[in-house]
């Protein structure tokens, strides 16, 4: 996994200096941002196979950053905050962020977030390619679901989330299992609940497929 370039957005140079140094030393290659508008000339220029992006940082907020991101790149975003209330967490889910992280951090914990969500970036999910659930299509070798004719607008964890219920439609999938195929090992199970919310909202007429098991967790009707 060594080689990959990783886009630090962080406006405390400390911060930024420390999360760099720890992630060249595992053979990452680092660019960084002080602040969102050079973020976004970096994440043209540079086309990083991640995002550490803080919610805090000068001339554009890292949520409007992520939003712009998302309308053309499906690049995986790790938010940094220091912001820990729970409807921050999961508005930074809901435009498509594939983790989050709380300050104060360890940079080690960082790294390993980071090679997390790389692995799953890489689309190790399952051996099957294609699955179809009446009007949603989801082909992995494309890395694209559609409903009907429409794409879909999915971050990549939501879109292995979305393929590890259609690889097995009717059954009812408990948090934790998603967790572990689709969203990074150290998230919590409310972060399942945003990625599901968010799913729904961005599945068009196929988001009724996405049912809620009361009491267990959630599954595609087949």
């Amino acid at each position: 996994m060594a080689g990959e370039r990783i886009l630090i957005v962080e406006d405390e140079p400390r911060i930024a200096q420390v999360l760099e140094r720890y992630l060249r030393a595992e053979g990452f290659q680092v660019e960084t941002a002080g602040d969102g508008r050079r973020a976004l000339e970096l994440w043209r220029a540079a086309n990083p196979d991640l995002i550490l992006l803080d919610l805090m940082i000068p001339e554009i907020d890292g949520l409007a950053v992520a939003r712009q991101v998302r309308r053309t790149s499906s690049v995986p975003i790790i938010m940094v905050t220091a912001k820990v209330e729970e409807v921050d967490r999961l508005v930074g889910l809901e435009l498509g962020a594939d983790d989050y992280v709380a300050k104060p951090f360890s940079p080690r914990e960082v790294v390993a977030r980071v090679r997390a969500v790389l692995r799953r970036a890489a689309g190790q999910v399952r051996s099957a390619e294609h699955y179809a659930v009446g009007d949603l299509v989801i082909d992995m070798d494309a890395f694209q679901a559609r409903c009907g004719t429409a794409v879909l607008d999915l971050s990549p964890t939501q879109l292995r989330m979305l393929a590890a219920m259609a690889a097995q439609p009717g059954k009812a999938f408990r948090r934790q299992e998603l967790l572990e195929g689709s969203v990074d090992g150290f998230a919590d199970e409310r972060t399942v609940d945003a990625h599901v919310k968010n799913l729904r909202r961005r599945m068009g007429t196929c988001g009724a497929l996405l049912e809620t098991v009361r009491g267990v967790g959630y599954r595609l009707r087949p």
